[in-house]
């Protein structure tokens, strides 16, 4: 029996070792300075504006960590001896490990900021995070939010939950538009102001001002040199492998943790997953490092397999993502880059309500489908994935579009108004035949 120890209790540390007990009997421990258990990252937001309690947010009951032999041990790891296969924690003890799976997260972005480093200066990334907002909420007058994305806009709801008035500074001249194709940047602009937010585009973060305590009290626009008061500072503009401590420990470094495709290290029977871990060759049109539940969640059941002797190279499948930008939900499968490259032609619809949206990108040659972009309205994950991978020509998904269709019967249905811009677009007459129907899709996706 050999003993695991996974640093980091987030979804990729837990999967794993829910999967190495699955797979085997070696002794696992499981090392968090964060929490005593695992909880779901992305319901932080809930509990801030009391949608969730933090019980709420523990996918596992506590007794199930000892019911399934994984020790769970809250503490600080200092240092890392690989030559020994030891590691010391920040009570002064230390112990050893026979494999080492590094699952140390993200921490976000700092780029140098005057004032950064002062209290109620924060991120949305850890509990701690969420703990520093709620202290400094109480009779706060109003929040900035520096950077965009998707963490930003989930501070920026946090906050306006509870009737606090909040300023973005956004560096892109759309939200976003780094990642979004223009018409969905745009309609989230309108969206954001639409809630009241004070949206600055265009714009970057000059400094942070100490009130005199040690505590921000206004930031400075860069550009115009105007002074904003607010008595909280969210720095959202992206996170980062938190791998600082881990520089000069001999481990290969570049952005992340480098990993090959069994996701090792170049030191023997050391693993790194999650978002600390840089894929040396990542597949084609994937990223070396993405900061995503789900690819974590692949990363863990993968490395658990070639921990217990059962190689298996990662695979993260098709690319997705799903999101919330305040009331509009979004979804993203498969290829859909900020601007169409060459050999893509994609189709665009939205509706006039300006909160709800459909694209389809496909190939201009084959016609292939290649991606899919929601907004406002929902589609299955397994009808768009196999349209996808099996390269379904655009008119056949188009004829049976219905099907991916997952809202409820009393949902109105748009397909046919993708349709309609299809045709006009190229000439052409498809019709709409397929429309919802769970026998249907589930025969879809048997044959």
């Amino acid at each position: 029996m050999k003993h695991i120890v996974i640093i980091g209790n987030g979804i990729s540390g837990i999967t794993t070792a829910r999967w190495v007990r699955k797979l085997s009997d070696h002794k696992i421990t499981v090392i968090s300075s964060e929490t005593d258990h695992f909880f779901s990252r992305t319901a932080l937001m809930y509990i801030y504006m009391g949608h969730m309690r933090y019980e709420d947010t523990k996918p596992y009951e506590d007794w199930f960590w000892d019911k399934n032999r994984i020790e769970l041990k809250k503490a600080h790891v200092n240092f890392i001896d690989f030559d020994q296969k030891q590691l010391q924690l920040d009570d002064g003890s230390s112990f050893s490990y026979d494999k080492l799976v590094l699952a140390l997260g993200s921490k976000s972005n700092k780029f140098g900021w005057p004032g950064q480093d002062l209290n109620g200066v924060g991120g949305l990334y850890h509990y701690q995070d969420l703990e520093q907002m709620e202290v400094y909420s109480n009779g706060l007058k109003r929040a900035v939010i520096v950077g965009g994305g998707l963490i930003g806009i989930e501070m920026a709801e946090m906050f306006h939950s509870r009737h606090i008035p909040v300023t973005m500074l956004v560096r892109e001249d759309s939200y976003w538009s780094n990642v979004l194709p223009s018409e969905e940047s745009k309609m989230i602009n309108n969206h954001i102001i639409k809630n009241g937010i004070d949206l600055r585009l265009g714009v970057n973060l000059g400094e942070i001002k100490d009130g005199g305590t040690g505590t921000a009290n206004a930031v400075v626009v860069k550009e115009s040199g105007e002074e904003i008061p607010c008595g909280y500072v969210g720095l959202t503009a992206g996170v980062s492998p938190n791998i600082g401590w881990l520089i000069e420990s001999g481990l290969d470094i570049g952005r992340g943790i480098k990993v090959n495709e069994y996701l090792e290290t170049n030191i023997a029977d050391v693993y790194a997953i999650g978002d600390c871990a840089e894929q040396q060759s990542p597949q084609p049109g994937r990223r070396p490092i993405e900061a995503i539940w789900y690819t974590g969640r692949i990363m863990g059941e993968t490395v658990a397999y070639n921990i217990c002797g059962k190689p298996v190279k990662y695979n993260p499948g098709l690319w997705f993502n799903s999101a919330k930008f305040i009331d509009i939900e979004y979804q993203v499968y498969g290829e859909v880059p900020a601007k169409i490259r060459d050999g893509m032609t994609t189709l665009f619809w939205k509706h006039h309500d300006n909160e709800k949206s459909i694209r389809i990108n496909y190939d201009t040659d084959s016609r292939a489908v290649l991606g899919f972009n929601l907004f406002g309205i929902r589609y299955r994950h397994e009808v768009c994935e196999k349209w996808i991978l099996e390269k379904t020509h655009i008119e056949e998904v188009l004829t049976h579009l219905g099907m991916a269709n997952f809202d409820p019967e009393f949902y109105k249905q748009y397909e046919q108004n993708l349709i309609d811009q299809y045709n006009e677009q190229t000439g052409s007459s498809v019709t709409l035949k397929t429309k919802r129907g769970l026998n249907k899709v589930l025969a879809f996706l048997k044959s």
